[in-house]
């Protein structure tokens, strides 16, 4: 799938009858990877609250998903240095929501093995964020304990997702189990 704003990861043997379920939030593709969707919507909260109805009328649907992770920026990167280029460029947007916020960054990375290393770019950004916040007066701190904050990056090869969510965010959407 070339456009996507959405990564589902599902529990085994779940592939086909979660696949037909999706279709009715959005365009539901396979991707190169194990037990992974991708998934473009039109409207990213609107998917969120259509998908907590659904689930609120079918429990039985977080059977067959590990998670659902939304983005609101994607983008296609060649290299290590393109990818940090470009994840710099959109979390630094995130500064003004971040300001004074405990936050994170998760790294979900599928692809580009031994090439781009989760845990080196988790700390490039969170790094990157703790420097602008502190340069604009309102510092950050990092903390993996109930967060005000996660910055989520999804990678599906040369494609990566962002999306910053809030604490009350996950707390209204627990299924997007983003940690």
């Amino acid at each position: 799938m070339r456009d996507w704003n959405v990564v589902v990861n599902l529990h085994e043997h779940s592939f086909q009858k979660a696949f037909k379920e999706l279709q009715g939030f959005g365009i539901v593709s396979e991707t190169d990877f194990f037990n992974v969707l991708a998934m473009k919507v039109g409207d990213i909260n609107r998917f969120l609250e259509n998908l907590q109805e659904w689930i609120a009328n079918h429990p039985d649907f977080l059977t067959r998903i590990a998670r659902i992770v939304p983005v609101t920026n994607t983008f296609t990167f060649q290299s290590p240095e393109e990818f940090e280029a470009k994840a710099k460029e959109i979390v630094l947007q995130w500064v003004p929501q971040l300001a004074g916020k405990s936050f994170h960054v998760r790294i979900h990375r599928r692809g580009f093995k031994g090439r781009l290393s989760s845990l080196d770019e988790e700390h490039f950004l969170d790094k990157i964020l703790l420097e602008a916040l502190e340069k604009a007066g309102t510092p950050g701190r990092i903390t993996f304990e109930n967060p005000d904050a996660i910055a989520i990056v999804e990678t599906l090869g040369q494609w990566a997702g962002l999306a910053c969510w809030k604490r009350e965010d996950l707390e209204r959407y627990p299924w997007m189990r983003i940690d």
